[in-house]
């Protein structure tokens, strides 16, 4: 059976080299799973420190949660501002009434602690401290 035993050490091979190329996936897999933790936390030491260049206290400790450091992440991208729903699209976290009014009322929350201005009606923006003279 040449044929069969052929087949079956094509198929040991092709399935070694999956092996390989899976390991060599969680490596990578792995390395940038490292990266955005760093960039998490430097983000969220970033942040920290734009209130203290400022010369005043951050907020409170709600801006350094991982979703409102998400959610100030993306508002950073977007200094035009961003609303609840494009929030949760960006996001990923769905988009139906619940999801919003739960990023809306998040939105509402730093808003309130001078973290983000409302522009206009469910249009919030990054507020940045100004260092003082």
């Amino acid at each position: 059976m040449p044929i069969l035993d052929e087949r079956e050490a094509d198929a040991r091979a092709a399935a070694e080299d999956l092996r390989g190329q899976v390991g060599k996936l969680t490596e990578q897999l792995a390395a940038v799973e490292d990266e955005l933790t760093r960039l998490s936390i430097t983000r969220a030491t970033t942040l920290s420190l734009r209130y203290a260049e400022a010369d005043e206290p951050a907020p409170d400790a709600t801006i350094s949660q991982p979703a409102y450091v998400q959610i100030l992440v993306e508002l950073e991208r977007a200094p035009a501002g961003l609303r609840a729903g494009q929030l949760c699209q960006i996001l990923d976290v769905g988009t139906e009434p619940e999801h919003r009014e739960g990023m809306r009322q998040r939105l509402k929350r730093l808003a309130g602690r001078g973290v983000l201005a409302e522009t206009e009606p469910g249009l919030f923006v990054l507020v940045t401290p100004q260092p003082k003279p």
